[in-house]
């Protein structure tokens, strides 16, 4: 129950790095929430009844009304609760249209290239897909010179609507980088933002949501072994 007495519910998954970015946007407004963990083989009533077009996780229940997809419900925290904590997106219109094309490039084109660089086809199309990442990264380097304007975050001097939408997926960069033996925030070709991803990450707000990452590598090899044995069936 968040202060005031209204009611604030998530339904999620301990390792979705969707609903990583929302626990971290609460956390960062300082709102208390119920955390209700999903069984993604067997979805909820609950889920079911609350996200019945994609029936994915994260939703954000507050007051009996559901918020679905996370980019909108982390845009729906900073709105709902515009008086409670720091405010995520800029006041100015146009600074908060920047922040808004950052975290659509970060949906948009990293998360689409990574995808394909872990679930292509083809060896050809992942490597192409690795290419799109790197790309990207540089990219967004710029894109966080930007927005920061020297500041430690892409919100300035405190984290904001950018630095959740990036940040909830920190954890799974750091497992796959763990498990790859790689650098994907390189301090030689992208420093702002390997120094940002340490900074970040050291939020107490970002600690207290971040799932462990050894779980998360277990879990990811779990995974990938299941694939392989579905794979294996089907042949």
């Amino acid at each position: 129950m968040a202060e005031g007495g209204e009611e604030v519910r998530l339904i999620g998954s301990w390792a979705s790095p969707y609903v990583v970015r929302v626990q971290i946007a609460l956390r960062l407004k300082g709102i208390s929430y119920e955390f209700v963990e999903e069984d993604l083989k067997n979805k909820s009533e609950l889920l079911l009844k609350s996200n019945p077009v994609h029936k994915k996780v994260p939703v954000l229940i507050h007051n009996g009304k559901p918020v679905c997809e996370s980019s909108v419900i982390v845009q729906y925290i900073d709105e709902a609760f515009a008086g409670t904590g720091p405010a995520l997106l800029p006041a100015d219109p146009y600074e908060r249209a920047v922040a808004r094309f950052w975290a659509a490039f970060i949906e948009d084109t990293l998360l689409k290239a990574s995808s394909q660089a872990s679930s292509g086809k083809t060896e050809e199309e992942k490597t192409e897909g690795k290419e799109k990442v790197a790309a990207a990264i540089v990219t967004l380097e710029g894109g966080l010179r930007e927005c920061s304007k020297g500041k430690p975050f892409f919100g300035g001097e405190s984290a904001g609507y950018v630095d959740v939408i990036l940040g909830g997926l920190l954890g799974w960069v750091r497992a796959i980088d763990t498990m790859q033996g790689v650098k994907t925030f390189d301090p030689s070709t992208t420093p702002l933002l390997a120094a940002w991803a340490e900074r970040f990450g050291q939020l107490e707000q970002v600690e207290a949501a971040m799932p462990d990452g050894k779980r998360l590598i277990e879990y990811a090899y779990a995974r990938a072994m299941q694939a392989a044995a579905a794979a294996a069936s089907t042949n």
